[in-house]
């Protein structure tokens, strides 16, 4: 497969304070890739570096073949990449379709895009809810909103920080059936989240880190061999 997103020795700073020393993996294009750590280990900042939301200071960003450190988020999005950003962040005074809606493109140019119809049916919950207030949202609806408005943007890659942080468990269990479908679909897809055994069971490759730096990477078949690993770098 080809190489989807490329990370090269990425130097991320918020002022004085620096938060990644020299962090670099990649993926493929139809794989599904975690990032691992405890929180404030710099896995957020990887993504914000990688999005545009904060410029790097050092390294290499490559997305589709193309440098795009230091590019602006608007650019990168409209390359192809969505992100369902940790808090939601949805439009509170727009209807879930209206959401939906504004978000609508086909980035990707795919045959058989995502469009309002795609999402309710992976989403039901969502159709029901179409007229509702984005702040008259469940938190679990409302991340199945926020990832539903990824979708419409049908992206090269999708991006899921903190995909299930403070869901109840049967939404949780919804969500990974969700990125289990997408995966299925060939969705490439970049995932935050700290139910390892779950993400072990979905994920192909994984990048654990540890103050800034790459702690382990590998497979899942190699993560899920070395139980020692996680409960040392992710568990509480």
């Amino acid at each position: 497969m080809d190489t989807l997103l490329e990370i090269e020795d990425l130097q991320t700073a918020y002022g004085s304070s620096q938060v990644l020393f020299g962090v670099g993996f990649s993926m493929r294009s139809g794989a599904v890739a975690t990032l691992l750590g405890r929180n404030g280990m710099g896995k957020t900042t990887t993504v914000r570096s990688i999005t545009g939301l904060t410029s790097p200071r050092g390294g290499v960003i490559r997305f589709l073949g193309e440098r795009i450190d230091g590019m602006r988020p608007d650019r990168i999005a409209r390359m192809g990449m969505a992100v369902v950003p940790e808090g939601r962040m949805i439009f509170s005074s727009l209807s879930v379709q209206e959401n939906l809606l504004a978000f609508a493109g086909n980035r990707c140019h795919s045959k058989a895009p995502w469009t309002l119809d795609r999402v309710y049916d992976l989403f039901p919950r969502l159709k029901e809810r179409a007229r509702n207030m984005g702040n008259q949202l469940s938190g679990g609806e409302q991340q199945m909103l926020a990832i539903g408005r990824a979708l419409m943007t049908n992206p090269h890659l999708l991006i899921l920080d903190e995909a299930t942080e403070g869901l109840a468990p049967l939404i949780r269990e919804d969500i990974w059936q969700c990125l289990s479908t997408l995966k299925a679909a060939g969705q490439s897809i970049l995932v935050i989240d700290k139910y390892v055994q779950r993400l072990v069971a979905l994920a192909d490759h994984h990048t654990i880190l540890e103050r800034g730096r790459v702690a382990w990477h590998g497979d899942s078949a190699a993560l899920a061999a070395q139980p020692e690993v996680w409960h040392r770098y992710v568990g509480v």
